[in-house]
């Protein structure tokens, strides 16, 4: 055999075993569809929480998603999720939480992104990871008590997560999510301004959906 196919053959097996060596995770993407269950916390601070007044509430309902992951390394993702704005119903309890009366609409749009640890990203069965990041959400198309009253367009908060994905096939993937995150916004008085309270609504969101890896 001569120097230059032992060279060739060198390179070969050198070139193979880099590629083996790689890290499997570069370039891995995960996107993902969810159903969501918004369950809004509706914790009232301020005037808004006192006589005669009983908090502000806002509606649960069912939304969906869609997020997309990078995994910087097998174990660590980076996931940002995102829907449309969505539409909530804004009730008043005057002193009857049973029977809130309706103070309007609005509509908020959520984006979150969060840093994941994927606990057994390889495991043929079911693979658990859990969250946390930042959450930023957007009110608009606001109609409070016929425009008497207002809130804040922007709100700031942290985002925690944990959930589990179940292989279909080598690419599809079953996922269940569960998420809480921080939203609040101030209520004040259209007329003059004044802060009437601030509505926490913290929403935990339970999610099932389909996700697919490449």
């Amino acid at each position: 055999m001569n120097a230059t196919s032992i060279r060739t053959r060198l390179i070969a097996a050198a070139a193979l075993a880099c590629a083996a060596a790689a890290p499997a995770y570069a370039g891995d993407f995960m996107v993902r569809a969810r159903v969501l269950q918004l369950d809004p916390a509706n914790d009232t601070t301020g005037p808004l929480a006192g006589a005669p007044y009983n908090g502000v509430a806002v509606n649960s309902k069912y939304i969906w998603e869609i997020d997309a992951s990078y995994f910087v390394t097998p174990n660590v993702a980076l996931e940002l999720i995102a829907t449309t704005p969505q539409k909530q119903t804004v009730s008043l309890n005057m002193g009857d939480s049973a029977h809130p009366t309706k103070l309007g609409t609005l509509r908020h749009l959520p984006p979150t992104l969060t840093v994941q640890y994927h606990f057994a990203p390889t495991n043929p069965t079911v693979r658990p990871y859990i969250g946390a990041g930042v959450n930023f959400t957007h009110f608009s198309s606001v109609n409070l008590g016929n425009g008497a009253y207002d809130v804040d367009r922007n709100s700031w908060g942290t985002a925690v997560q944990f959930g589990a994905d179940f292989p279909i096939t080598q690419n599809l993937y079953f996922n269940v999510d569960f998420k809480k995150i921080d939203i609040r916004t101030d209520v004040t008085a259209t007329a003059d301004g004044s802060h009437l309270g601030t509505v926490k609504i913290d929403p935990v969101l339970f999610g099932v959906g389909i996700g697919y890896r490449f």
